[in-house]
């Protein structure tokens, strides 16, 4: 047997974290077996489903690097595939018109409150005759379409995460509508429940993996496959994703579109790597860092936990950190550009390349996600400085002028400044002015960063003097030495 999953978001908003973790199980299962991985675009909601939310989630996968190998396949192309499958329903006689109105199944609710019973439809249409059937439509009525569910029927099943499952028919809410209503007795639009079975069955899914907010779907779901005659695929219903609190994760805890999480500047490597740690955990349960191939070789379900997984936002900064840190300067360069260019900055991202990859490559240890960077080097790139008041109190001290003015009648000798020189340079006004090392460290970290605090200093001056900023910024932190 060929493992066949897939994943089948809703194109009503953009790649959700939970849908984009879904995704990555799919993914390692389908890649640990040799299998395929399908992607579904379930969007017969006209109403709300959107082109742009739908090329978000075809964006946010492939940026995910979970490359699908059959699809996309759109629902909305498939309407007289499912209005053929209910027909074929209603001719074996496993569903029926329902010509309830909504009046009517308020008051049957109500009805049901008031005795203390959980609201459900009580099949009141399942065996109409053709004469109540006529009666109903001269009124105008226009009927759902029902699958009939037996409330003394056991289903049960063997869930790959959550073990042994078992649901009664009387507690699925009574006969499953499965088609909205239409006109002359027609077949509407199909539902979910009744849509997704219908595709797995097309497409020969062997295995549906998804959250557990869907448990309750999965029994209704068994009943078809079985109507239909198929083979019912397994089943892993995986751990929801819980804030810090325990409750579920929503745009209240921050961000929970994937492409948030990028403008955020967390990079697509370090955001697999921790989905993948949201509920699942690797045999040496010491690794911490993989690649989706590396991860895919491990996978199984008997590792992933029943209970929600808990999103940390500071291990994921760290996970990110680590893949920065680590990454090479070529690519952290690529990937700084455009935070850069919108924060402002001038420069020509072809022509200033080395002088760029200088840069990323000071400030690159000190990264927590990409965003940093436009603050950790705004100093590379702004003239004049703003100074902080440390540094404001620094140029102020004595001997601060005088070291400054050394420095800068160095560099107006025309030495060419490389880091030797630079230190010849620091000796040269230690021994002058006969004054500490110290004090000329702070004062020129003051002078060209403006702060007291940053990047390797010496570095920091030789991508500085690229752009003749360190002469122009010793001037102005004489005259506020004065």
């Amino acid at each position: 047997m060929t493992v066949r999953v897939r994943i089948a978001p809703s194109p009503t908003g953009n790649l959700h974290i939970g849908t984009a973790r879904t995704a990555v199980f799919n993914w390692l299962f389908a890649r640990h077996h040799s299998g395929k991985f399908i992607l579904r675009i379930e969007d017969t909601d006209t109403e709300r489903s959107r082109e742009e939310y739908t090329q978000n989630i075809l964006d946010g996968l492939t940026w995910l690097g979970l490359n699908w190998d059959e699809g996309p396949i759109f629902q909305s192309r498939r309407l007289d595939v499912y209005r053929q499958r209910v027909q074929d329903l209603l001719d074996k006689g496993l569903a029926y018109y329902c010509y309830c109105s909504e009046e009517e199944l308020d008051a049957m609710r109500e009805a049901q409150k008031a005795r203390n019973e959980a609201p459900r439809y009580d099949n009141r249409h399942r065996n109409l005759t053709a004469e109540q059937q006529a009666a109903f439509a001269a009124e105008g009525r226009r009927p759902v379409i029902r699958f009939k569910i037996e409330d003394d029927r056991e289903i049960v099943w063997n869930d790959m995460v959550r073990g042994h499952m078992s649901w009664r028919g009387g507690d699925l809410g009574g006969d499953m509508v499965i088609a909205r209503a239409a006109e002359n007795k027609g077949i509407g639009q199909p539902l979910y429940n009744f849509a997704v079975v219908v595709d797995d069955i097309d497409m020969q899914i062997t295995h549906v993996i998804r959250g557990e907010d869907h448990i309750a779907n999965t029994a209704k779901q068994i009943l078809l496959y079985e109507a239909f005659g198929a083979t019912v695929p397994e089943f892993a219903h995986t751990p929801l994703i819980l804030n810090m609190e325990g409750r579920k994760l929503s745009k209240r805890d921050g961000v929970t579109s994937i492409f948030d999480f990028k403008e955020m500047g967390f990079v697509a490597e370090a955001m697999v790597n921790y989905m993948t740690l949201l509920g699942w955990s690797p045999p040496d349960s010491t690794q911490e860092f993989f690649t989706l191939e590396e991860a895919a070789q491990q996978f199984s379900f008997d590792r992933v936990n029943k209970a929600g997984a808990k999103f940390d936002w500071a291990k994921l900064d760290w996970i990110n950190s680590q893949y920065l840190h680590s990454m090479p300067v070529e690519k952290l360069t690529d990937l700084l550009i455009p935070y850069w260019q919108a924060a402002g900055y001038e420069f020509d991202a072809v022509g200033d390349r080395i002088w760029l990859e200088k840069i990323a490559h000071i400030i690159g240890p000190s990264l927590t996600r990409l965003k940093d960077a436009v603050e950790m080097s705004w100093l590379f790139f702004t003239q004049p400085l703003t100074y902080s008041e440390d540094a404001t109190h620094q140029l102020q001290q004595e001997g601060s002028q005088a070291v400054l003015e050394g420095v800068l009648s160095a560099l107006n000798n025309g030495t060419e400044l490389t880091e030797a020189s630079s230190q010849d340079i620091i000796k040269h006004v230690i021994k002058e002015k006969n004054v500490k090392k110290g004090l000329v460290m702070r004062s020129l970290r003051a002078a060209l960063t403006g702060d007291m605090q940053g990047p390797d200093l010496i570095q920091s001056w030789l991508i500085l003097h690229q752009r003749q900023f360190d002469k122009a910024r010793l001037e102005i932190a004489i005259a506020t030495a004065n």
